[in-house]
């Protein structure tokens, strides 16, 4: 079938088309998440230098370097609230304690009792840079050498240095809210890549189609990355959503014991036996691969375009065996792969409830606007 690109019909997009619609779209921000980042930080750069050097304030550097310490790292919504505010604060400090050192430089004149205050600040500064709120503590003992030097700076400079440091504050935090991905969006399309790849790797490994040990390698290493990558966002997402973290972790559990089973069945005793046990499983499991693959495709689709209408079809598959229940027809050693099939189902039924449970929480699309309903590999 024609692209929409390719059909004379249909009016190809400018290049300025497409860069709203990446910009407006969710999905497209998180595939391009880095390139907005860097023209989002560029930009503020540019409006500090303008801002500073452009109108001759002294020292206008501070400025730049101030919006790069306090958002050159921050890229999702849910960070940028906390660790924007945390950075914003301690640079804020910092400033105030450069000038008191200042001030009592040039009332007591002595470099070594200020060689002492400041060394002593540092380590005040260090003590709270380990652990919560280390940004702050960190922050504080920059901005402090930035305003105050070594104790031999004039007030003006330091005043200037000061004035300097909340230009960069205000404009760093004007742009950390200007197209921020947010962590949800990302959480759940990297967990719907997840889905939709167990889908294949399930019915595949069910119909008997074997992994090389390379391509089996390469399939779970690429899982694996993406439910780490899920662990990182996690703080994030609960910012976002308000959820408690306890329903993030128990979905990351049992999404971690899907893949645990999955490469348990890749690499099990199913990947030995002979092409007449494996066409026997696949007869004795047929069924109910076709449906688990629907329902995984469906939660894939679900957490990428929202709406929970999406997880209720197609019904919950039911389990054909209960808890250690033997399959008829199948032999002895097979017993095992087939018990770990049917637990497999239960975790994705599992997680579809979980994700029904938690929909109005991560479904953000019902706050703004709706994701645009691109294309999705099967």
């Amino acid at each position: 079938m024609a692209s929409a690109d390719s059909d004379p019909l249909i009016p190809r997009r400018s290049g300025f088309s497409r860069m709203v619609r990446v910009i407006a779209s969710p999905y497209y921000r998180y595939r391009h998440a880095r390139l907005l980042h860097s023209v989002r930080v560029g930009l503020a750069m540019m409006v500090s230098i303008i801002a500073t050097t452009g109108i001759d304030i002294p020292h206008g550097i501070w400025s730049s370097v101030t919006v790069l310490v306090v958002i050159g790292g921050l890229q999702h919504h849910g960070n940028i609230r906390k660790k924007a505010a945390e950075r914003a604060a301690g640079t804020l400090l910092g400033a105030s304690i450069g000038l008191v050192l200042i001030l009592q430089q040039n009332l007591f004149g002595s470099l070594w009792l200020t060689y002492v205050l400041m060394s002593l600040g540092a380590a005040i500064c260090a003590w709270y840079a380990i652990g919560k709120g280390g940004y702050i503590g960190l922050l504080t003992a920059i901005t402090m050498c930035i305003v105050a030097g070594h104790g031999d700076n004039l007030i003006g400079t330091g005043l200037w240095r000061t004035l300097n440091v909340l230009i960069g504050i205000v404009i760093a935090l004007a742009f950390s809210f200007a197209l921020p991905l947010h962590a949800t969006y990302s959480w759940r399309y990297l967990l719907a890549d997840n889905l939709r790849s167990s889908g294949r790797i399930y019915s595949r490994i069910v119909g008997g189609s074997l992994f090389d040990q390379d391509e089996q390698v390469k399939v779970f290493l690429e899982l694996n990355k993406r439910l780490i990558q899920l662990r990182t966002l996690m703080p994030s997402v609960a910012k976002e959503i308000e959820l408690p973290s306890g329903k993030l972790e128990t979905i990351q559990r049992v999404h971690r014991s899907m893949l645990s089973a999955l490469e348990i069945m890749a690499t099990g005793t199913l990947v030995h036996a002979d092409a007449a046990a494996r066409a026997a499983f696949a007869q004795q499991c047929g069924v109910e691969a076709h449906a688990v693959r629907a329902m995984l495709l469906m939660m894939a689709r679900g957490l990428r375009f929202g709406g929970a209408k999406r997880f209720l079809n197609p019904q919950p598959v039911p389990v054909c065996a209960p808890p250690g229940a033997l399959a008829p027809h199948l032999a002895p050693e097979l017993q095992g792969p087939y018990w770990l099939g049917e637990r497999f189902i239960e975790q994705v039924d599992r997680l579809r409830t979980l994700l029904l449970e938690t929909e109005p929480n991560w479904n953000i699309e019902r706050h703004g606007t709706r994701v645009e309903a691109t294309p999705e590999p099967q």
